[in-house]
């Protein structure tokens, strides 16, 4: 039996896989670690973990992440932890012989100007937006430290690049949690206490949403069929891509509040598109043979708002 280890593995994405981890159980031993395991940022504990538990494969999902206000408020942290937490995690892996390593990026840390659709060969064409350059030139560096392993000791270290993850198990946060948790709460609080259900921004910018159990599979695909060293980016289809806007409304009709819906034209709309490119993903799951249906936006979020109203007590928020 192969381990598999799950840096950051309560979190998000780490939750999702252990969702459908029982599908691979015949093949895998999964660990989720977190941050009550070990200390990532302490490279002698992390490297006491790594040498105990002895995984075959790691999917690196561990880092400091948040939403806009976080982005923009908190770069010293953002840039700093990242950057320890990830030379942690690679130096240990390369040190115990795991096998092959998927860390994940984020789309949002692609060049601010650029062309669109964004593909993977355009991620260092350019500064990231100023809203969330700390964060993304550590993700950024992400990359370059999986390359420099591969080049020097052909280590299997890759990156994924999904677009806005969601789902159960996200950070309900108003501050901290990203677009869509952050506003479910917002619209259940507002909705409680009979006020407006307030959007910052003008809800015009445009984003790829893709749903965290769906994001999982992708990443067992990838752990298990995908070969090349190339980073590759994990995305719902361009024609998919919706509006702050449509996201804000789909939340106010499962909450019945629509008619309190309003826009803060005020507020920071961050960057306004980060449209991505799947066809690398779409030209992979065609050479597996694999038929891959991503759940409609709507139903996601439908089904990450009942999953937060019956863990309220225990969601991140």
């Amino acid at each position: 039996m192969q381990i598999i280890l799950i840096t950051g593995g309560t979190g998000l994405v780490g939750s999702a896989i252990n969702l459908i981890s029982t599908e691979y159980s015949d093949r895998f031993k999964f660990i989720f670690m977190s941050s009550r395991d070990c200390d990532l940022m302490n490279y002698e504990e992390t490297k006491d973990y790594f040498d105990k538990a002895r995984p075959d494969y790691v999917i690196h999902l561990a880092a400091n992440v948040g939403g806009l206000f976080k982005n923009m408020n908190q770069k010293v942290s953002m840039l700093d932890t990242n950057l320890i937490i990830n030379r942690n995690v690679l130096k240990c892996s390369h040190e115990i012989g795991v096998k092959k390593l998927i860390s994940c990026l984020s789309t949002c840390i692609f060049p601010d100007k650029t062309t669109y659709p964004i593909n993977e060969s355009m991620l260092h064409n350019g500064p990231p937006h100023t809203s969330n350059d700390a964060y993304a030139y550590a993700k950024r560096m992400l990359e370059i430290q999986s390359k420099t392993y591969q080049e020097e000791f052909n280590n299997d270290f890759i990156c994924i690049i999904p677009t806005n993850i969601y789902g159960p198990f996200d950070n309900f946060n108003l501050k901290d949690g990203h677009v869509i948790p952050a506003l479910i709460n917002k619209c259940l609080n507002a909705r409680e206490k009979g006020e407006p259900f307030i959007v910052a921004g003008t809800g015009k910018p445009l984003r790829q949403f893709i749903y965290s159990k769906d994001l999982a599979r992708l990443i067992m695909l990838v752990l298990t069929n995908y070969n090349d060293r190339e980073s590759i980016i994990l995305s719902v289809n361009e024609e998919d891509e919706v509006s702050i806007g449509e996201i804000a409304n789909i939340i106010a009709e499962k909450f019945e509040y629509q008619d309190r819906l309003i826009f803060d034209t005020t507020g920071s709309d961050g960057q306004y598109k980060k449209t991505a490119d799947n066809n690398k993903l779409i030209r992979f799951l065609e050479e597996t043979g694999v038929v891959f249906e991503f759940t409609n936006i709507k139903e996601g979020i439908e089904k990450t708002v009942d999953w937060f109203i019956a863990n309220y007590d225990k969601a991140r928020k």
